[in-house]
């Protein structure tokens, strides 16, 4: 390889790095787009900047490494990563909420995932901490309620106020003392990162507490988790997995993973494995 080609190699690794840096994360596809190179050539770099110890390869893209237990992405970052296993989550949770009750929503991109398949519950109660989680309530209501969400309007939307946070969660003691004075039927909690040692964690300090109080005030609690959560662990711990009663993920989760979360959890579902399962018994 002449200098020169090597020269082009750095310059393009470097712009990928401050993508990811500056993002939270990059998908393989959008990185191809932005450097006008092939896909082969992305996970190339991507491969070689991993060894570097730069960032971390995931599916479909990569995130940050520099900061494993406080780093956290913002919102958009997030969005992009894992989208067909946060949809076949979000649709297999749904099914979990009861017409006219009382549930509560964290925030994360996969309770707003969820957020848009609830609209069709009717006469729920959604309370949240989540900007974005509201919003999916609000548009749909401002909407009619016409499209998929026909029954949107019944549903009476508590946004709990608080101090924002990069992945558009309000936390902090006006958020806390709201949850702390409400009870719950179910609560469908997303998470940064779940281990069988460390239980559920999050990187924000905030945050964590405020999840304390939404996991206290629930009869249920829900968590709603893709498969690149496992193994990771945030700065700071906030529930024991003895305090989840089910688990909805996909079928990435790794096979000793399943293992663990089915001898302790009460329910561990797989989505999209449970609906093609469904489908080959209604074929037979």
């Amino acid at each position: 390889m002449s200098d020169n080609q090597n020269l082009l190699a750095e310059q393009r690794r470097a712009l990928i790095l401050e993508e990811v840096r500056r993002r939270g994360g990059a998908r393989v596809n959008e990185l191809t787009r932005k450097l006008s190179v092939s896909d082969m050539t992305v996970r190339r770099d991507l491969d070689a900047l991993a060894r570097q110890g730069a960032l971390e390869k995931v599916h479909g893209g990569a995130v940050p490494v520099a900061e494993a237990s406080t780093h956290e992405p913002g919102f958009e970052a997030k969005s992009s990563l894992e989208l067909s296993a946060k949809e076949d989550i979000a649709r297999a949770a749904a099914t979990m909420a009861q017409p006219g009750s009382a549930i509560a929503l964290s925030g994360g991109t996969t309770t707003f995932a969820l957020a848009r398949h609830l609209l069709d519950v009717p006469n729920l109660t959604v309370v949240t901490n989540s900007v974005r989680v509201a919003d999916v309530f609000h548009a749909a209501q401002r909407s009619g309620g016409q499209g998929p969400g026909n029954r949107a309007g019944a549903a009476t939307v508590v946004l709990t106020g608080g101090v924002r946070t990069p992945s558009d969660s309000l936390v902090g003691s006006v958020a806390d003392a709201a949850i702390r004075s409400l009870h719950f039927d179910a609560l469908f909690l997303g998470v940064h990162g779940i281990s069988a040692e460390a239980g559920l964690s999050t990187p924000n300090l905030a945050e964590a507490e405020t999840n304390r109080h939404f996991v206290g005030s629930a009869r249920r609690v829900i968590v709603v988790a893709d498969h690149t959560k496992w193994g990771t662990v945030g700065l700071s711990s906030f529930a024991s997995l003895d305090q989840v009663d089910t688990l909805v993920t996909d079928g990435g989760l790794p096979s000793e993973a399943r293992a663990e979360m089915q001898e302790r959890l009460p329910e561990l579902v797989v989505a999209g494995e449970q609906e093609a399962g469904a489908e080959e018994s209604e074929e037979l």
